[in-house]
């Protein structure tokens, strides 16, 4: 009788004939009443919060590749519009960052919420902006370090709330050390043909020891979760998603030639000649005006 009365079915074979189990049918039918409700309200809450954070995680294929990594945020984003670009995207992050922390300290099954696509995580695209925020405070010629500062820090704060929620202890790489003396010169070298160099001669060290504040923890939820975490170098990172056969290599190349920045004096030569090359491409791949 009270299963048929908690999910409101309501037979009437059974009828209760004391007043305590008149009472106990009411409190019963509606405990199943907000049951119901609560079953139909949950699932959306989810969904929305789980969309809120793939929608950030998502951005980063374009800004830093696929997986994302640090530097290939920095390569993207050099010269002088790129630069200017970092800290409004350091400080989306810090937002991202702290959505992420109340919504999966208050229901934390979705930390187990997967991606769409196999090398996307929330964990990879935090450890990313996070190894852009050490590179930055570590000392980076004309990236000013207070919004890294802010985002590294909110970005620190998920890392020691989760593994508390998840009782995780902190690792000591146990996948291998992400930036070991050899990659970390290889790293320096493809920092510095994008045109950063270091402000400080003891780079190295600095950035050991500031990963050594957050590195353990990220290589604990990545064990527990069994998501992978990429390395630091974009060499490491696969073909962006948007980037798929013949017409979809068109498109990146297209879209790296045409974004490159006009100087004053050659506006006119270098518009020309953007026009001309594009006219042999659209020949090419027999694209039309629209194509």
């Amino acid at each position: 009788m009270s299963g048929v009365t908690f999910f409101t079915v309501g037979y009437g074979d059974l009828v209760p004939q004391t007043r305590l189990g008149r009472l106990i049918s009411v409190l019963e039918a509606g405990t199943g009443l907000g049951f119901i409700a609560l079953v139909i309200g949950y699932l959306p809450v989810l969904y929305q919060l789980f969309s809120g954070r793939e929608a950030h995680v998502i951005k980063l294929d374009g800004r830093a590749g696929s997986p994302p990594t640090s530097l290939g945020l920095l390569q993207r984003h050099s010269g002088e519009d790129g630069i200017a670009q970092i800290s409004m995207l350091l400080r989306d992050w810090e937002s991202w960052g702290s959505e992420l922390l109340e919504s999966h300290l208050s229901y934390p099954m979705l930390a187990y919420y997967r991606s769409q696509h196999h090398d996307q995580s929330w964990l990879a695209a935090l450890a990313a902006i996070m190894d852009c925020c050490a590179l930055i405070l570590v000392g980076l010629e004309g990236l000013p370090p207070l919004q890294a500062r802010m985002t590294f820090t909110m970005a620190r704060q998920v890392l020691v709330e989760m593994t508390h929620s998840f009782d995780v202890p902190p690792s000591r790489y146990t996948g291998g050390d992400r930036l070991g003396h050899a990659a970390f010169l290889q790293l320096e070298r493809e920092l510095a043909e994008a045109g950063f160099e270091w402000n400080t001669p003891d780079a190295e060290e600095l950035l050991a020891a500031l990963r050594a504040t957050y590195e353990p923890l990220l290589d604990g939820l990545a064990s527990y979760l069994l998501l992978p975490l990429q390395g630091w170098s974009a060499g490491d990172a696969a073909r962006d998603h948007w980037v798929g056969g013949p017409r979809g290599i068109l498109a990146r190349r297209l879209v790296d030639e045409l974004s490159e920045p006009i100087t004053a004096g050659g506006s006119a030569e270098r518009a020309l000649e953007k026009d001309t090359r594009w006219g042999r491409l659209r020949s090419r791949f027999k694209l039309g005006r629209r194509g």
